[in-house]
């Protein structure tokens, strides 16, 4: 039974994490930065690939420079795949990250087409719009794939893009 109980606790790590993005979305976007990063100091470079994977993904989106914030995206995936391949059953982790995909790649293709990269937005856009499949017909899937339609009329079909603001989707 406490076996069991145990492995219904919830994440802590995941929990702190959800509190510093509240306080993200709460407005305050310099101190969930400062918070995030203690945290990515306490889990580290070799941590727990979830964990790693849902702190970049989030603590990206927190970022002043945009090649920052492409550098915590592409940890964010980089740490999804050793998720995916280190633990594909543990505790569930495969499901957790195969939800994060669409928004990982979506980000992705954010940055790249604010960098002025079309060719690479649009990869990572068809990878969105292929890991958006598997997505729940939920509140949050909506989100993305509406997310994911809004890029793809902001790159039109010649992949040009203009003045706009990023579609930032988080789960």
């Amino acid at each position: 039974m406490a076996e069991r109980q145990g492995q219904a606790a919830p994440d802590a790590v995941l929990t702190r994490i959800g509190q510093v993005v509240m306080l993200h979305h709460a407005g305050d976007r310099e101190e969930a930065r400062h918070r995030f990063l203690g945290l990515w100091a306490e889990i580290g470079e070799h941590g727990d690939p979830l964990h790693r994977c849902t702190l970049a993904h989030y603590l990206a989106d927190t970022q002043d420079d945009l090649e920052h914030e492409l550098a915590w995206d592409l940890r964010a995936l980089t740490a999804a795949e050793e998720a995916t391949e280190d633990r594909p059953d543990a505790y569930g982790c495969s499901v957790a990250v195969r939800a994060l995909y669409p928004s990982l790649h979506l980000n992705l293709a954010d940055d790249y087409a604010r960098l002025g990269r079309p060719d690479a937005a649009r990869a990572h856009l068809r990878r969105a719009r292929g890991a958006a499949r598997t997505l729940a017909d939920d509140r949050y899937g909506e989100g993305v794939r509406a997310a994911i339609r809004r890029l793809e009329i902001r790159l039109g079909e010649d992949g040009a893009s203009g003045g706009w603001g990023p579609p930032r989707q988080r789960p």
